[in-house]
């Protein structure tokens, strides 16, 4: 086990804290990535105590444990952003190609702010300058499984994050 149960949830519940302060008045549009991100956005957002509102969006580029390289657009947005405080929720991070292109997407609606909320970040695979403003826990460039994060489909039900073996 990487991360634990007990640590996912004091970091989320800080990251809570951390993001109702600076988002105060802000009525912001949180969007989360699907599928990964459901669980870091559930426990996240059940501590969020200002006005908000949640849509879903959802990007693959996983084939196994290796990135296709490509994306498909499965669900797009719905919402009008312009204007708006924009706060993407995504469970991970590593080389930043599904970031970069939605940050693109979202960034051509216009909107007022655009921040981004990861549960995890791996910088060593990390291949864009990206800006992240909340970030849970910084991992190994290794594969992952567990809260949300799954392989082939599986794991995502998990509380705590693991390393795969293989």
């Amino acid at each position: 086990m990487l991360i634990s149960a007990e640590q996912i949830r004091a970091r989320v519940s800080e990251l809570a804290q951390q993001i109702n302060r600076d988002m105060a008045g802000k009525n912001p549009l949180f969007l989360v990535m699907l599928n990964g991100a459901f669980m870091f956005a559930a426990d996240l957002l059940k501590q969020i105590n200002i006005p908000c509102e949640i849509s879903f969006v959802k990007y693959a580029s996983y084939c196994g444990t290796q990135s296709s390289g490509r994306l498909n657009k499965l669900i797009g947005l719905k919402e009008s952003l312009r204007d708006r405080c924009i706060v993407i929720l995504e469970d991970i991070v590593d080389s930043g190609l599904t970031m970069s292109r939605l940050l693109d997407e979202i960034k051509a609606k216009k909107p007022a702010e655009l921040h981004v909320a990861t549960c995890a970040l791996k910088p060593e695979a990390l291949n864009s300058e990206l800006e992240l403003d909340y970030v849970g826990f910084s991992l190994p460039n290794v594969f992952l499984v567990g809260y949300g994060l799954d392989y082939g489909g599986y794991g995502r039900n998990l509380e705590a994050i693991y390393e795969l073996k293989s």
